[in-house]
């Protein structure tokens, strides 16, 4: 097994008080000891999530075991390896979950949440996709259990997490419904696929989702909005129909009518990825790798499968990551469409 030298510290991004964008800074630390199942990763790209925002401004601590270090998503060449670990080795190029630590030159990831870089992707590209994969696939495939020839709601669909729903429900055969806040917006919801997207600020979209559905409803809701969209997509679901909440972005609070839920037999679930454990992780590592990376390497080879293609994702942006200020000052002006992700030498 090839062993490379490793420096003494490395630089990355850190912050002492929550607060706005402009409390992270670069600065060094000693080198992250590994241990048994995780790989050390030399990080060429790492994404920008809503979580780090989140985090940042004082909203979401990491859990006790984390890195208190910005970002949960890699990609780069594995570095070094712990006990335990024989399915990599250093030099092979992954892109990871990572319960923290992102923002920096080197970063730890637990072996089972590695996943190969696809055949022809740039680092960049691969970066974007471990955390929006791992919540899509694991709240709206594994907990919603959407099925081919369905039809789902994606609020809020054009920044990187809605993004991601689009192309994935599309690929595995559903009928897409997108709202977003601008026309711009959804015209790039419906490049991505999205069968119908309406802009949710100058038309009822209960009504059109009604109207497009024949006043049946949609099977699934994958909601990031939460507030005020709640009683709405209660209102949109077909009978039997789930609702899987993944954010936020309209409020953590809303006034809910119970007996719309009893009365159509709704299933309403959700989920956090960070604090899941380890092992729950990797079976979504798991099911990624058997159902949704060999669309992946696909999508090198097939330009003309509009679906396959569009799984790459779309950089909205890409940041030096001692830029990283510039990075969430976009993500939290709402003005990005698709991923943003920091860049290392």
């Amino acid at each position: 097994m090839p062993e490379f030298s490793l420096p003494s510290e490395y630089s990355h991004v850190a912050f002492d008080r929550p607060g706005m964008a402009e409390v992270m800074y670069m600065t060094r630390s000693p080198m992250p000891i590994l241990a048994p199942g995780q790989v050390l990763i030399k990080v060429h790209s790492a994404g920008v999530n809503g979580p780090d925002v989140a985090q940042r401004r004082g909203l979401y601590p990491p859990p006790k075991e984390a890195s208190p270090i910005l970002g949960l998503e890699v990609a780069g060449e594995i570095s070094k390896v712990a006990k335990g670990v024989d399915q990599w080795e250093p030099g092979d190029m992954v892109c990871a979950l990572v319960p923290g630590g992102g923002y920096g030159e080197y970063a730890v990831a637990y072996a089972r949440h590695c996943l190969p870089v696809p055949c022809g992707w740039s680092f960049q590209q691969a970066a974007a996709i471990p955390e929006t994969f791992f919540t899509v696939w694991g709240n709206l495939f594994m907990r919603a259990g959407l099925k081919a020839g369905e039809t789902v709601l994606i609020n809020g669909a054009s920044g990187g997490i809605g993004s991601a729903a689009i192309v994935l429900a599309k690929a595995f055969g559903a009928r897409v419904i997108v709202t977003s806040g601008s026309d711009e917006k959804c015209v790039y919801c419906r490049n991505l696929g999205a069968d119908l997207a309406i802009n949710y600020q100058d038309k009822d979209f209960v009504g059109s989702v009604m109207e497009y559905t024949r006043d049946k409803g949609v099977e699934v809701v994958f909601d990031v909005a939460g507030g005020d969209f709640i009683n709405l997509n209660l209102k949109v679901l077909a009978m039997d129909g789930r609702m899987v909440s993944v954010a936020m972005q309209r409020g953590a609070k809303a006034q809910v009518d119970i007996f719309r839920i009893m009365a159509k037999r709704i299933t309403w679930t959700g989920s956090t990825l960070r604090p899941q454990s380890v092992t729950a992780k990797a079976g979504i590592a798991d099911e990624l790798m058997a159902h949704v990376w060999p669309m992946l390497q696909q999508s090198t080879k097939s330009g003309s499968k509009r679906l396959i293609c569009n799984l790459i994702p779309n950089i909205f942006a890409k940041f030096p990551l001692d830029e990283c200020v510039c990075a969430h000052e976009l993500m939290e002006s709402g003005a990005h469409r698709g991923k943003i992700v920091l860049t290392l030498a």
